[in-house]
Parts: structure tokens; sequence; C-alpha cells
């Protein structure tokens, strides 16, 4: 499958907006419908305790840590949203970093909106967390948090997999004879090959010729020949020849 041609910025910035509005719509309406419908701090179970509905406000992040300092969590979430906007307008051309930013950015805004609109006030209101499944997790949370934690889990998979935020891959070599253009290994014999066959000089086989191993090299060719042999050998190659 051909690769797709990288978003343009507007593309990208789009999606993103898309996406984050959808879930941040999604987020405050099922807050809206846990607040008009469920008792305070009293659960309904749904399904047994595979999924129960507690509704409460939390003042502070997962497992109600830091309740005395809810504007340092406003503070991060902005930060975060800040960042997500920033890479939109400037770095994100990759549909799958546009699709996993936008979910992203809604569940971030999701939760900053209550920091920021929720009593007691601007910008330490409480959270309105009400999903309880304590088969997975003892703590009680959100839809922003859903998408926050599983779009988390899919900017550490895209790192991994080398995707980069303009949608180029990240080229890891495999040995360490590859080249760095067509990613194949090539051998220093290889080369000499292929270069003494463009020139039309013969190459050499394998035990012969320069390309024979320094450890064992071509055997004496009167090597185990009878003495006699070798004398009347070498007095022939020394007398004249006869005309």
């Amino acid at each position: 499958m051909a690769g797709r041609a990288p978003l343009r910025a507007t593309a990208a910035g789009i999606i993103i907006a898309i996406l984050a509005v959808v879930v941040l719509a999604a987020d405050q309406f099922a807050k809206y419908l846990a607040l008009t419908h469920l008792p305070l701090e009293t659960p309904v179970h749904v399904l047994g305790d595979f999924l129960i509905l507690y509704l409460i406000k939390n003042a502070g992040a997962a497992f109600s840590l830091g309740t005395g300092v809810t504007w340092i969590f406003t503070i991060a979430l902005s930060l975060v949203a800040i960042g997500i906007v920033w890479l939109a307008a400037t770095r994100v051309r990759s549909r799958a970093w546009a699709i996993i930013l936008g979910l992203l950015l809604g569940g971030v805004l999701g939760n900053l909106t209550d920091r920021l609109f929720r009593a007691p006030g601007f910008p330490v209101g409480h959270v309105v967390d009400f999903i309880s499944t304590p088969w997975m997790m003892p703590a009680i949370y959100n839809v922003a948090d859903m998408f926050i934690v599983t779009m988390m889990i899919g900017v550490a998979i895209l790192v991994l997999i080398g995707l980069r935020l303009d949608g180029t891959r990240e080229r890891r070599a495999t040995t360490s004879g590859d080249t760095r253009t067509g990613g194949s290994a090539v051998s220093v014999s290889d080369a000499a090959e292929e270069s003494a066959a463009a020139d039309g000089s013969p190459t050499s086989v394998e035990g012969f010729g320069d390309d024979r191993d320094p450890l064992f090299p071509a055997a004496d060719p009167d090597a185990g020949a009878p003495r006699d042999a070798t004398a009347t050998r070498s007095a022939g190659d020394e007398s004249p020849s006869r005309g």
C-alpha cells in the first residue's frame, strides 16, 4: 500500500479541532446527565460490580490526590492544551497523530472546563466523576479521563513505531553494513567484484588468485612427487631446446 500524502496544516488543524469539540461535548453532556439523574456519593449498580455509577465532585487528581492544590491541575491542563494546539498549528501533518491529539485535546478540555467554570469557582472547580469499574481500577473517572488515558497510550505507540508528527517514519539500521539510502547490506567483496566486472577485468574465484586465503597458500606442484622425477623435470627444463 502506497504511503499517503501528508496533511496540510489547515487539514490537520481541522481534524484536531473537530475531534476535540466532539469529545468535549460528549464529556460535558455525560456530566450533565450524571448531575441530573444520579444521587451524590451513592452507588448505582448498572451491571453488578462490573459497572457502577458513583457521582462525586473531585477537587484533586486521580484517586482524589492533591485536593488542596486544585489550581496546579488547572495550570497543568492548560499547558497540555496549549501544547497540543501549538503542535497542531506548526508540526502535525500525520493523520494518525491528528486523530490521537484531537481526542486527547478533547479529554483535556473536558476536565479543564470543570476546573474553570464549576463550583467552587475559577480556577479551582471540582471535576465531575461518576464511572466506577472496581474490577479494573479503584478510581472513579469520567468520559474525559477515558480519552486522556487511552490517547496517551496511543501517543506511546506512535512513538514506539517511529511515526513522526509530519508523517514520516524513523529509519532503523538492521545490520552494520546497511547503506543509508537503500537499506541493503553490501559486502566489500561484492563491491570489488562489481567494480572488476565494470572494468572488464576477470573476477577472482574463491580459493584462487587474489581471493585465496593467505593462511592457506597455493600448493607446490612438486609436493609429493618422487625425487628422481623432480630432478628429471628440472634437468629437462634447463636443457636447451633442439631445433
